[in-house]
This record gives structure tokens, C-alpha cells and sequence, in this order.
């Protein structure tokens, strides 16, 4: 299989054969740091612009059409205002978690990154607790967020903040029992061994009608921890104004705005890797000529294809449901998802030790 493996052993080799271990390892971290920041900005002005365009399309309109061709340029012109917009601290507000609580959320959605493998050999850190490191350092946000709303020292933004940790709080439980579906079927917390042993096939498809539910479970989970509609309680514009940023402009706003979607992006190659196969290819037990087909896709486009299916689902939801009112939001959780993904858990348990999964 085309494998991006390569590049990352003859960078390696290169550092360490020209440097002394310590200043290679600095240069390494350099790079990464480099690499991630890079593709974070081009990732904001892409799911920005797919977010317009699947919105034009199910509204039947054109969406962006006037900045570059067919609108293309449109997310960089709306980029360069936020950068030339002054940035404002409200009289009465605490000024340092003011101006600090956008950075947590960016450096969480950073640190949530690192195990994640974006190719065959291509991943920052292959952590053998990958699918915990996630689920941890990801619920770090929400300090960002609760930091953001009281130091504004505005009761909407304060109202916007205690929901979204409501939300969070709540939806991870629901998330983490998915996740966990996937931990016991592939005996691994690491993310490349989960990977591994979707080699046969997807877990989505060897996992029963019980995988299904949990993928479901998962999908409709992430969607209310990234405050995406319907579950955008957290920014309610017709009752909070902007909910927890209401007071931010310029790059501090737009740091949440990207955050936000860097988390998209972040869950749904969650979801991709533990159901979808990550870039595994399609492969269907055994058989070889057409696992050898699907071999010759790249990795890389096996990852970002399914990830990005998974995101236009989610834009999908945001266009077609109204918004829930907070107590529908939380007894959707608590009433009906969280118990059903405990007996679900059970039974994908069962299905795992009696080995009746493809």
C-alpha cells in the first residue's frame, strides 16, 4: 500500500544523523508544531467554506460566489478582517482569563491531535493509551469555556458557559461508552493497534446491529459536545446573543471560531478511526483481488474521505433539525442515550467474548 511512512523516516533519520539526539528532537518538535499550525489555519478556511456551501446547497442558493472563483477565496477575506479587527477587553472583566480562555480551547484541540493517524506510519504520537489520552485531554476545553463566560462579566455569556459545561459534561458520558464499545471489541487502547484490527473489515460492519447503535450514540454524542445545531444551546443567538463569546472580536473570536472547528474535525477522525477502519481501506474478509483493488488507494484519502463524510453529516443535522430546548437537550442524554448505551455496552461485551463478531 502507498505509504507516507517514508517521508517521516527520512526526516528522522536526516535529523538525527545531522544533529545531536537533543537538538533533533527540538527540531522535530519545531516541525510538528510548524505542520500542526499550518494545517489548522487551511482546515478553518476549508470546513468554513463546506459549511457555506452545504448550507447554500440544502437552502437551494449559491452560497459564496463573489471572492475568487466560485467564492473560494471567501473564508481568507473573512480571515483577514478578523486579523485587522481590534481586539476588545469589556470594562469590568478579568483581563488575564479574558485573554487566556481562547488559547486553552486552541491548545486542547491541539493536544487532541497528537495520537491521531492521518495515513499509514504518519502520526505525531502512537501513544499506547491513545483512545484515553483523547478522551481526557479532550474534556479540557470545557475549562476554556467556562473561563470565557465568567470572565466577560456579561450574564449572557456567563448563561452560554454553564450550558455548554452542562452539555459537555453530560454528552461525554454517552461518547465514552461508544468509545469504549470499540476498546472491547479490538482488545487495544492504542490507536494504531485499533486500526490493525479492522484489517478484515470496518468494525461498523463486523460489529453487529450493536456497533451500529453506538455509532449512532457517538455521532449524536459529538455533536452536542462541539455545540453544533441542534444542541447549539451554548449560542443560542435568539436568546444569548453569542452565548460564552458574546464579548470577543477579532483573533480571540476567532480562535474559538476555529477551535470549533477543529473539533469537528477532531471527532469525526475519532469516529472514522474506531468505526470506519481510519485509512484502512475496505476490505471484506478474504477476499484478495478486491482488498488488493482497494489497496491502491492512498491512505491518506481513505482517512480524510470517510472523515470528511462524517463532517458533512454533521453540517447535515445542523440544516435539517430545529434547535432543542436545554431540558429536551438533557433528557435526551440522561434519559435515553446514556441508558441505552450501557445495556448497549453489555451487549457489544457479550458479542466480544462469545467471538460472535464477522
Amino acid at each position: 500500500m502507498f505509504s507516507l511512512e517514508y517521508i517521516t523516516d527520512s526526516i528522522q533519520h536526516w535529523l538525527y544523523s545531522t544533529f545531536n539526539p537533543t537538538m533533533a528532537l527540538l527540531l522535530e518538535c519545531l516541525i510538528i508544531i510548524l505542520l500542526v499550525t499550518a494545517f489548522f489555519g487551511v482546515l478553518g478556511l476549508v470546513l468554513v467554506l463546506m459549511e457555506r456551501k452545504v448550507a447554500a446547497r440544502m437552502q437551494i442558493r449559491l452560497g459564496p460566489n463573489r471572492v475568487g472563483p466560485k467564492g473560494m477565496l471567501q473564508t481568507t477575506a473573512d480571515t483577514i478582517k478578523l486579523m485587522m479587527k481590534e481586539g476588545l477587553t469589556p470594562d469590568g472583566a478579568d483581563k488575564f482569563l479574558f485573554n487566556l480562555a481562547p488559547f486553552i480551547v486552541m491548545i486542547a484541540a491541539m493536544l487532541v491531535l497528537a495520537p491521531i493517524a492521518f495515513a499509514k506510519g504518519f502520526q505525531i504520537w502512537d501513544i499506547n493509551i491513545g483512545v484515553l489520552y483523547v478522551s481526557a485531554v479532550s474534556s479540557v476545553s470545557v475549562i476554556g469555556i467556562l473561563m470565557a463566560g465568567w470572565a466577560s462579566n456579561n450574564k449572557y455569556s456567563l448563561l452560554g458557559a454553564m450550558r455548554s459545561g452542562a452539555q459537555i459534561v453530560s454528552y461525554e458520558l454517552s461518547a465514552g461508552l461508544s468509545i469504549i464499545s470499540i476498546v472491547v471489541l479490538s482488545g487495544s487502547l492504542q490507536i494504531s493497534e485499533i486500526i490493525a484490527s479492522q484489517q478484515t473489515g470496518w468494525w461498523l460492519f463486523r460489529g453487529h446491529i450493536p456497533v451500529i447503535i453506538a455509532f449512532v450514540i457517538f455521532i449524536i454524542a459529538v455533536t452536542a459536545e462541539t455545540n453544533r445545531a441542534p444542541f447549539d444551546l451554548a449560542e443560542a443567538e435568539s436568546e444569548l446573543t453569542a452565548g460564552f463569546h458574546t464579548e470577543y472580536s477579532g483573533m480571540k473570536f476567532a480562535l474559538f471560531f476555529l477551535a470549533e472547528y477543529i473539533n469537528i474535525f477532531i471527532v469525526c477522525a475519532i469516529g472514522a478511526t474506531l468505526f470506519l477502519g481510519g485509512w484502512m481501506p475496505l476490505h471484506i474478509g478474504h477476499w484478495k483481488g478486491f482488498n488488493h483493488i482497494m489497496d491502491y488507494i492512498p491512505s491518506s484519502v481513505w482517512f480524510l474521505g470517510k472523515t470528511f463524510f462524517l463532517i458533512f453529516l454533521i453540517m447535515w443535522f445542523r440544516w435539517t433539525f430545529p434547535r432543542l430546548r436545554v431540558d429536551q437537550l438533557l433528557s435526551l442524554e440522561w434519559k435515553y442515550l446514556l441508558p441505552i448505551s450501557m445495556f448497549n455496552l453489555l451487549l457489544v461485551t457479550l458479542i466480544a467474548i462469545m467471538g460472535w463478531h464477522f
